[in-house]
C-alpha cells in the first residue's frame, strides 16, 4: 500500500467527517461507521485477514459491552467525575482548534452512541448485523468514558464550544421569543454548577460552614448571660448589695504648661504666669467665647477666686479683669480641638483603644458575683462652675478632687482599692444600705457628688421599677384622695385650706412640690410650696372661661413656667383669700412647707410624695393619648407620630420645655431640601407608571403588565418615603421646645411604650435608643401587649 494511497484516503475521511459534521452533526457515528465499512473494503486486498480481524474485534466489543452492563452505581460516579475532571481541563484549554480536530468528534461519537443505547438495543443490533461495529477511536478511550452520564450542568460547557463552531447550524435558534431566557436560564444553572462543585470537592470548607452561624450566635449566649435580676428574690427591705468590689474612680489628668509661644498679656504687656494662676486663666481662655464670660458675675466670681490662686506678685499686678488678654490662649485651645478633628484613623484608633482598656479596668464592678457597669467612673476636673438659669454662683473655681477628698465604699470581703502613690482615701466605708461606690463633697454648694451604677444596673431597675409599682398603687386610692382634698377646701383652719389648693395643683397642673433654700445660694426658682403672691394672677373670666389662674414663675433649672388655667370656684375664692393684705414678695402659702406636706401625703398612702402623682398623671396621661391617637391602620411612621404627640402632651403637662436646638432652622432647611427632592422623584415616577399603563393597554402582553407592576410598586416605594420625610419634619417642628426625653425616661412607665409597641408592631428600636433598651430592660421583658397602669 503506498504512501499517497494512504495521504488520500486519510484526506477523504477527514473531508468526509467536516461534511457530516456540518450538514448533519446528529448522524455522525452512523456516518463514520459508514465511512469506515467503505474505506475498509479498498484498503486491503487480503479480505479474508481483515473479517478476521474485525470478527476479534468484533468478539471483544461484546465482551466489553457485557463489562460495561455489569457496572456498578460507585463506578458509574468514578466515571462521571472522571469525565467532569477531564472536560474541565478541555475547557480551560483555549486551543479551540486542538479540540476541534481531535477530541470534539470524539466526544460527539461517544454521546451519540449514548443516546443510541438509551433509545433501544435494537438499532444496535441492526447496525451489526449489517456488519459496522463501533469505531477504533472509541475502542481506544477509556471504558468509564462509555458510561458517560451528561448531567446538566455539564452539557451546558460542552455545548457553547458547539454553538461557536457551528456557526451555520440555525434549528436551533427557531423559537426565538425564549432565546434570551433559555440563555439567562443557562447562565443561572452554571452559576448553580459552579457554587455546588466546590462543596464537593473541598471537605474542608463544609467543615468551616458553621463558622460564621457560630459567630451569630455569639450575641445570643451574651443576651441569655444577662442578669434577669427581676425574676429573683429581693433583698429584704434597706439592703442593697451583700458583695461590693472595685477599682475606685479614674482622677483628672494633672495640668499641662503652656506651650512658651503661647503669651498672656496684662495691660498689653507680655507677663508669664505661675502654674496654678496659669491653670485657672486657661479655664476662662477656653470659655472666651462663650455667652458666660459677658454676664458680670460670673467675670467678679471668677476674678475672686482667680486671685486666690495668685502668687502675691501676681495679684499685685493684676488687679483689673479688663486688662487681661486670653487671646492666644484661647487660639491655642481652638488649634488643638481642630486638630483633634483632623486626626488621622489610627490616632483615634489608638485613642480609642485607650479608653476602652481604662473601662475595662475601672468602668465594671462585681457586686453580688455579677458584673455590673459604672455609670461615671471618672472625676469631674476642675473648672469654672456655670449652673443653670442665673445662678449666683456661677463663675467660681472647682478645685481639682483629690484622693484624700474620696471616701470608697465596698464589701469588707472585697479587694479594696489602692489610692495613687503617695496618696490615701479620707475613708473606707462597708455600708451595704447606700447603692453608691465612691463620694466626695464638691467646694461650690457643699453638696455630696457620688459614683454611682449604671441605668441598666439592677440596683437602678429596682428603683425605677419600685417607683412606678407605687404610682400605679396611687390608681387605686386617687379618687378617696381627690375626695379628701375637696373637702379640706372648706376646712376652717387656714393651714388645711392651703394644703389642700396646693395639693390640688399638684395633682391637676403636675407641679413640683418646691423645696426651701438658702437665699443668695441657689436661682430664684420655686415650686408649688414656695409660690409667691407675684407668681399668680386672678381672672374671674378670661377668654371666654371663668376663674382662671395665670401662673408665671422660674421653675427647676430656671425654666419658665407660664400657664393659664381655669380652676374650680371653690379653689379661685380660697386663692383670693390667700392673697387678702399680702405683699407680691410674700408667699402664697404662708402656712405649709414641703414637710408639711410630705407628712400629709404618708398619711395618705404609703410612699406617697409630689413626684408620685407627677409620674402617676404622666403615665395615665401617656397610656389615654396613645389610646385616643392610634389608628390601627396607620403605618410605621404615623404611628410614631401618634407617640410622639403623646408623649409630648405630657411634656407639656410636666413642662419639660427647651431652647429650641442653634441649629434646627438649617437642619429643617435642610429636611425641606430632601422633601423636595422626594416629590419631584415621586412625580417622575407616577408620569412613568402613566406611560407604562399606556403601552400595557397596547401591547397587552406579559412583559408591559410586569412594567406596570414594577413602576407601581416603585411609586408606593417613594410615596411612603415622602410621608416619612413629612412626619419627620411635622414632628421636628412640633418638638423643637419640648423636651420629650425627660419624660420619657424618668416619669412614663416603660411598660406602657413597650405593651403599645408590641401591640402596634413597631419596633421597640424606634421609642428607645440603644442605652434606654438597656436601662428598661426589666419592662421589655415584663410587658405584654395587654399591660395596663
Amino acid at each position: 500500500m503506498s504512501g499517497d494511497h494512504l495521504h488520500n484516503d486519510s484526506q477523504i475521511e477527514a473531508d468526509f467527517r467536516l461534511n457530516v459534521k456540518q450538514e448533519n452533526p446528529g448522524e455522525l457515528v452512523k456516518e463514520s461507521e459508514t465511512h469506515y465499512g467503505l474505506k475498509d473494503s479498498h484498503k486491503h486486498k487480503d479480505k479474508h485477514k481483515d473479517r478476521e480481524h474485525r470478527h476479534k474485534e468484533h468478539k471483544k466489543d461484546k465482551e466489553k459491552d457485557r463489562e460495561k452492563s455489569k457496572h456498578s452505581n460507585s463506578e458509574h460516579k468514578e466515571s462521571e467525575k472522571k469525565h467532569k475532571e477531564k472536560e474541565k481541563t478541555k475547557h480551560k484549554d483555549g486551543s479551540s482548534e486542538k479540540h476541534k480536530d481531535k477530541h470534539k468528534d470524539r466526544d460527539k461519537e461517544k454521546r451519540k452512541e449514548e443516546k443510541i443505547r438509551a433509545s433501544g438495543d435494537a438499532k444496535i443490533k441492526k447496525e451489526k448485523e449489517n456488519g459496522f461495529s463501533s469505531p477504533l477511536r472509541i475502542k481506544d478511550e477509556p471504558e468509564d468514558d462509555g458510561y458517560f452520564a451528561s448531567p446538566k450542568e455539564d452539557i451546558k460547557p460542552l455545548k457553547r464550544p458547539r454553538d461557536e463552531d457551528d456557526a451555520d447550524y440555525k434549528p436551533k435558534k427557531i423559537k426565538t421569543e425564549d432565546t434570551k431566557k433559555e440563555k439567562k436560564r443557562k447562565l443561572e444553572e452554571e452559576e448553580d454548577g459552579k457554587l455546588k462543585k466546590p462543596k464537593n470537592k473541598d471537605k474542608d470548607k463544609d467543615k468551616k460552614v458553621p463558622e460564621p452561624d457560630s459567630k451569630k450566635k455569639k450575641p445570643k449566649k451574651e443576651e441569655e448571660q444577662k442578669w434577669k435580676w427581676w425574676e429573683e428574690e429581693r433583698y429584704p427591705e434597706g439592703i442593697k448589695w451583700k458583695f461590693l468590689e472595685h477599682k475606685g474612680p479614674v482622677f483628672a489628668p494633672p495640668y499641662e504648661p503652656l506651650p512658651e509661644s503661647v503669651k498672656f498679656y496684662y495691660d498689653g504687656k507680655v507677663m508669664k504666669l505661675s502654674p496654678k494662676a496659669e491653670e485657672v486663666a486657661t479655664f476662662f481662655a477656653k470659655m472666651l467665647d462663650h455667652e458666660y464670660t459677658t454676664k458680670e458675675i460670673f467675670r467678679k466670681n471668677f476674678f475672686k477666686d482667680w486671685r486666690k490662686e495668685m502668687t502675691n506678685e501676681e495679684k499685685n499686678t493684676i488687679t483689673n479683669l479688663s486688662k487681661c488678654d486670653f487671646t492666644q490662649m484661647s487660639q491655642y485651645f481652638k488649634a488643638q480641638s481642630e486638630a483633634r478633628k483632623q486626626m488621622s484613623k489610627e490616632e483615634k484608633l489608638k485613642i480609642k483603644e485607650e479608653n476602652e482598656k481604662l473601662l475595662k479596668e475601672y468602668g465594671f464592678c462585681i457586686m453580688d458575683n455579677h458584673r455590673e457597669r459604672i455609670a461615671n467612673f471618672k472625676i469631674e476636673p476642675p473648672g469654672l462652675f456655670r449652673g443653670r438659669g442665673n445662678h449666683p454662683k456661677m463663675g467660681m473655681l472647682k478645685r481639682r478632687i483629690m484622693p484624700e477628698d474620696i471616701i470608697i465604699n465596698c464589701s469588707k470581703d472585697s479587694k479594696i482599692p489602692s489610692p495613687p502613690p503617695g496618696h490615701k482615701w479620707k475613708e473606707v466605708r462597708h455600708d451595704n444600705k447606700v447603692t453608691w461606690l465612691v463620694s466626695w463633697t464638691e467646694n461650690i454648694q457643699g453638696s455630696i457628688k457620688y459614683i454611682m451604677l449604671n441605668p441598666s444596673s439592677r440596683i437602678k431597675g429596682e428603683k425605677d421599677w419600685q417607683k412606678y409599682e407605687t404610682a400605679r398603687r396611687l390608681k387605686k386610692c386617687v379618687d378617696k384622695i381627690r375626695n379628701q382634698y375637696r373637702e379640706d377646701w372648706k376646712s376652717k383652719e387656714m393651714k388645711v385650706r392651703q394644703r389642700a389648693v396646693a395639693l390640688y395643683f399638684i395633682d391637676k397642673l403636675a407641679l413640683r412640690a418646691g423645696n426651701e433654700k438658702e437665699e443668695g445660694e441657689t436661682a430664684d426658682t420655686v415650686g408649688c410650696c414656695s409660690l409667691r403672691v407675684e407668681h399668680i394672677n386672678l381672672h374671674p373670666e378670661l377668654d371666654g372661661q371663668e376663674y382662671v389662674v395665670e401662673f408665671d414663675f422660674l421653675g427647676k433649672d430656671s425654666i419658665r413656667y407660664y400657664n393659664k388655667v381655669p380652676v374650680e370656684k371653690r379653689v379661685f375664692k380660697n386663692l383670693q383669700l390667700f392673697m387678702e393684705n399680702k405683699q407680691p414678695e410674700d408667699d402664697l402659702f404662708d402656712r405649709l412647707n414641703t414637710a408639711i406636706l410630705n407628712k400629709h401625703l404618708q398619711d395618705l398612702m404609703e410612699g406617697l410624695t409630689a413626684k408620685v402623682f407627677r409620674t402617676y398623671n404622666a403615665s395615665i396621661t401617656l397610656q389615654q393619648q396613645l389610646k385616643e391617637l392610634t389608628a390601627p391602620d396607620e403605618n410605621i411612621p404615623a404611628k410614631i407620630l401618634s407617640y410622639n404627640r403623646a408623649n409630648r402632651a405630657v411634656a407639656i403637662l410636666c413642662n419639660h420645655q427647651r431652647a429650641p436646638p442653634k441649629t434646627f432652622e438649617k437642619s429643617m432647611m435642610n429636611l425641606q431640601t430632601k422633601i423636595d427632592a422626594k416629590k419631584e422623584q415621586l412625580a417622575d415616577a407616577r408620569r412613568d407608571l402613566k406611560s407604562a399603563k399606556a403601552d400595557a393597554k397596547v401591547m397587552k402582553d406579559a412583559k408591559t403588565r410586569k412594567v406596570v407592576e414594577s413602576k407601581k410598586k416603585a411609586v408606593q416605594r417613594l410615596e411612603e418615603q415622602l410621608m416619612k420625610l413629612e412626619v419627620q419634619a411635622t414632628d421636628r417642628e412640633e418638638n423643637k421646645q419640648i423636651a420629650l426625653g425627660t419624660s420619657k425616661l424618668n416619669y412614663l412607665d416603660p411598660r406602657i411604650s413597650v405593651a403599645w409597641c408590641k401591640k402596634w408592631g413597631v419596633p421597640i428600636e424606634k421609642i428607645y435608643n440603644k442605652t434606654q433598651r438597656e436601662k428598661f430592660a426589666w419592662a421589655i421583658d415584663m410587658a405584654d401587649e395587654d399591660y395596663e397602669f
